[in-house]
């Protein structure tokens, strides 16, 4: 599995989200993603043969010994250096060496996700009645938002056995090989795929309107957006769950997932947030966004090598 940085995506005006211009594919491009596409499927291979167990520990235990000497790495260290300037150079390498560990967990539990749904506990589990269909056959749509904490990908699965049609916006990976893999990995046609961008917010839209919901990370880098406070610092937040919230009147819920030993996962419902009405847009979407990457900057604070430091969530 590659891991992609959300860096090159361009500001768009549909509903707050970003769009990727078309780029032609270069035959180095072709080669580049042949070879990362053939590697993807056989470490997907490797470890669907390994119980889940096993094959989580031994992605956790490739990735922490050559992670922290990837590139990627200075971006982790200079985002823990502004995130807690308070901690020494050493507990901030144990975290970046703790992120790639569960981020290696989370590629080694790829393949076994659709049967992971048993190796979860929910907590709050009611808050799915909120937007459970109807006896009558009537849907209620609703969001659900979270971050690149744990293994971010298990709780679509929740959801799914729960009786509820999720949505998970996503940035699309470059490589259409991978592309296929992850699709496939998240569950295929079972969980709805909604690449972020401007076709992207007009299908969101949609998905709102049949009545399903939507799953939303809202920790990534943006360069579209309003300014946000994440770490005392103002971070690009996409707007586009305000937006809909205050459209739909629908339910913004926050979905923590916490890895335990063993490839196992505590699920927490958290009841859905108070949306501003004070006929102030700006202001209410502003009180929202905030609302929001203060409950994540919480989450990551108490368990920060669960989060993925990776992206350049703040503006030089």
């Amino acid at each position: 599995m590659t891991v992609q940085s959300p860096d090159t995506e361009k500001p768009s005006t549909a509903e707050g989200m970003p769009s990727r211009p078309l780029r032609l594919i270069t035959r180095k491009q072709r080669l580049k993603y042949a070879f990362e596409t053939v590697l993807a499927f056989f470490f997907y291979g490797l470890f669907s043969l390994l119980p889940v167990a096993a094959s989580s520990a031994l992605g956790g235990f490739i990735m922490s010994r050559i992670g922290p000497r990837m590139g990627a790495s200075r971006t982790a260290r200079r985002n823990l250096a502004q995130a807690f300037p308070e901690k020494t150079d050493a507990e901030r390498e144990e975290i970046v060496r703790g992120m790639w560990d569960n981020l290696g967990r989370v590629i080694g539990e790829y393949p076994h996700l659709r049967k992971m749904v048993t190796r979860i506990d929910i907590e709050n589990a009611e808050v799915f009645d909120l937007v459970r269909p109807q006896a009558d056959g009537e849907k209620r749509p609703a969001i659900f938002y979270g971050g690149h904490i744990a293994n971010w990908e298990v709780s679509g699965f929740v959801a799914g056995i729960k009786g509820i049609k999720l949505h998970v916006v996503y940035r699309k990976p470059n490589n259409p090989g991978v592309e296929h893999l992850l699709r496939y990995a998240r569950g295929g046609r079972a969980v709805g795929h909604i690449p972020k961008g401007a076709q992207g917010a007009r299908d969101m839209l949609a998905a709102l309107r049949a009545g399903d919901a939507l799953g939303i990370l809202m920790d990534q880098k943006l360069s579209a957006g309003i300014p946000v406070p994440f770490f005392g610092r103002p971070a690009f937040t996409a707007t586009a769950i305000a937006q809909f919230a205050f459209k739909f009147h629908c339910p913004v819920i926050p979905i923590r997932v916490i890895r335990l030993p063993g490839a196992r996962f505590r699920l927490q419902m958290h009841p859905p947030l108070d949306i501003p009405d004070t006929g102030d847009r700006d202001a209410d979407t502003l009180q929202m966004l905030t609302t929001i990457n203060q409950q994540l900057e919480g989450w990551i604070r108490e368990r920060p090598a669960e989060w993925l430091w990776l992206h350049r969530r703040w503006p030089e």
